[in-house]
């Protein structure tokens, strides 16, 4: 299944992408949303509710999806739908840096022998399509990466490699903007990467058992119309089941925690001559099987 948080319009009369401010959860079926609260009584409130239910609740709600289906029942149509991020309350944001060999050799920094992890603050996450805003005054060197977004689905304690993905809830596209200035003048990579807004995610979460192998995807970055990055998740120096494994030796990944996996080669930090996010770019990240997440850049 795919997982949405959807925005409805503010009121009936409202603007194009005038969108009130509550999400609400959707399971997405081909252009339409099935929004759960208008199926269930007791509908989870949000992806994160959902998780923290457990299997017995995703069995649920798949059955009422698998019954509307059946009846031909008529969802909302995207079209007339906003996006908030793909997750709203993860206990934690995760990041791994230098997870492909290419984008570590074109910032000049060494791919360790134990992955380097940072946390990304909530307040950056947003949606698809939505609007990101930075000021000049602290930076004009705000740079693109493409990331796989893997969500905790149960507690991860000490799991070894083998058994790392049966702890995945699902996938989703992550836009890990980075101020690439901030980042080499700091000793740590939170607030470079922790912007308002810097962390997009979305539109979807797409549930596991449609993604078999993590390591089979491919992921691009378009900024405007033109391709910058273009990989595939088996270029990943260590697969996610390594990650989550890693991670899960010094601390219990907690049901839905988010961890972004790392940016193949293409940043714009790193062309000749360099390319940035400006004022009015509109970057695309896409992941095959997952879904494309656009951005809309403004500096102020």
């Amino acid at each position: 299944m795919k997982f949405a948080h959807v925005l409805k319009p503010a009121t009936p009369t409202s603007e194009p992408g005038d969108w009130g401010p509550i999400p609400h959860l959707a399971v997405i079926r081909d252009l339409e949303a099935l929004i759960l609260e208008e199926f269930m009584d007791d509908a989870p409130r949000d992806l994160q509710d959902l998780i923290e239910q457990g299997p017995e609740a995703l069995r649920r709600v798949k059955a009422i999806v698998d019954n509307a289906t059946a009846n031909r029942v008529a969802g909302t149509p995207m079209s007339e739908l906003g996006s908030a991020s793909a997750v709203l309350r993860p206990p934690v944001i995760l990041a791994i840096g230098l997870n492909y060999a290419a984008h570590s050799a074109e910032l000049a920094l060494r791919a360790d022998t134990k992955p380097t992890v940072f946390s990304l603050w909530p307040n950056s996450l947003t949606g698809h399509e939505a609007v990101t805003r930075w000021p000049a005054k602290l930076s004009t060197s705000i740079d693109y990466e493409a990331e796989l977004g893997v969500i905790i689905g149960r507690p991860a304690s000490n799991v070894s490699v083998a058994r790392a993905l049966d702890h995945v809830f699902g996938y989703t596209v992550v836009n890990d903007i980075t101020a690439r200035d901030i980042q080499f003048s700091e000793a740590q990579w939170s607030r470079c990467k922790s912007f308002d807004g810097f962390t997009p995610t979305g539109p979807v979460v797409v549930t596991a058992d449609q993604i078999p192998d993590p390591q089979d995807l491919w992921l691009t970055t378009n900024l405007d119309g033109k391709i910058m990055q273009d990989a595939s998740t088996g270029d990943m120096v260590r697969t996610v089941a390594e990650v989550i494994s890693y991670l899960s030796q010094s601390t219990t990944l907690m049901p839905g925690t988010l961890i972004s996996t790392g940016s193949p080669g293409g940043a714009g930090y790193s062309r000749d001559p360099q390319v940035f996010l400006g004022d009015h770019s509109t970057v695309t990240v896409t992941i095959d099987r997952i879904g494309q997440l656009t951005t809309y850049c403004r500096m102020v």
